[in-house]
């Protein structure tokens, strides 16, 4: 089981070093013949985080059967290059080639992937519920999580690293040690959260917030998203001085008070874009002046404006869900029309 709470990255590895000296003495199981050019299958649960290693010397697989959507993440590592294969994403076809050993690619589950493998692979995946990736934003602070991003094929030495150490689980899972496996898996987390999902850990403790007050303060100011309050009285509020906690926040999450409740308000925009409100109701209930300061604000966080990441946010949805013959797509893009 992962506990959340502070975590030391640099500790994490040191232990991992000493638990894959340990593991690195387990005889591999050798391979049947029957095996070769077939699908092959481990497993590790470390809950609530499922990590399989999927290989072949197959060069072509089929069209593998598309996923089960639901609230998690998958993330790929290859631990050897991949020469050809394409993928679709809600029928698709969104990338065809390779990856080089080391590539990394992270798939929303809440879509519709299926994977057609042309060449031999080896990878190790993670399966990550999106609700354990959230609780652990929050517990560091970070309550405005929204998911993973990464470009296709992006290099990740520490992922590969952190995969390659699992390998003698893989092998012998009935000799793995659980807490090895508890282990290695905070420290993925740790490492994609931080790396792909904007989290930002301190380095040292030194000069941060104590535990109560970091909740206190933001406990504060998600009850005053509507920003009508002072830094003297958030400072209060943490039996501290104006100019001890500005620092000392900054420290802490990585972003001055005012920023952590302006991307915030934008991830409650988020949320909130995806269903049939019209904007301006968005912008008032999420605590901006107005529409057009909503708006502001979101293209200076997010990069577009609300309008542009509903209709985007709409139609990858729309790519992804299945087709019926009642398929109602006019009067869903009507919807959306008229809420813009």
């Amino acid at each position: 089981m992962i506990v959340g709470g502070s975590v030391s990255y640099s500790a994490l590895l040191e232990c991992l070093v000493h638990f894959r000296g340990i593991l690195l003495n387990l005889e591999p199981r050798p391979e049947t013949a029957s095996e070769v050019g077939a699908l092959r299958r481990s497993i590790l649960l470390v809950p609530p985080i499922t990590l399989t290693r999927l290989s072949s010397d197959g060069c072509d697989l089929g069209p593998a059967v598309a996923n089960r959507r639901e609230e998690a993440f998958n993330i790929i590592t290859q631990l050897s290059d991949f020469r050809l294969h394409r993928l679709w994403r809600g029928g698709t076809l969104v990338f065809e080639g390779g990856h080089r050993k080391g590539a990394l690619a992270i798939t929303d589950l809440r879509e519709e992937w299926r994977c057609h493998h042309l060449s031999p692979f080896d990878n190790v995946r993670f399966q990550i519920p999106f609700s354990q990736m959230r609780a652990f934003a929050t517990e560091q602070g970070r309550p405005d999580f929204t998911g993973l991003r990464c470009s296709p094929g992006t290099h990740d030495g520490v992922m590969l690293g952190l995969a390659q150490a699992l390998l003698p689980a893989f092998e012998r899972p009935q000799e793995a040690s659980q807490l090895f496996l508890d282990q290695v898996s905070l420290a993925i987390l740790t490492h994609l959260m931080q790396t792909y999902g904007g989290l930002y850990l301190p380095k040292e403790r030194k000069g941060t917030l104590a535990a109560w007050q970091e909740k206190r303060a933001l406990d504060f100011l998600s009850g005053h998203v509507d920003g009508q309050f002072s830094l003297s009285e958030l400072a209060e509020a943490c039996a501290l001085s104006k100019s001890y906690f500005i620092k000392a926040f900054k420290v802490s999450f990585g972003c001055t008070p005012l920023r952590w409740l302006a991307e915030y308000r934008v991830t409650r925009a988020k949320e909130l874009l995806l269903k049939n409100v019209p904007i301006a109701e968005i912008a008032i209930s999420c605590g901006f002046a107005d529409q057009s300061h909503m708006t502001k604000t979101f293209v200076a966080i997010a990069g577009e404006t609300p309008a542009r990441f509903r209709r985007t946010r709409r139609l990858e949805l729309e790519k992804s869900a299945p087709v019926t013959e009642d398929n109602s797509r006019d009067a869903i893009d009507k919807t959306a029309i008229r809420f813009i």
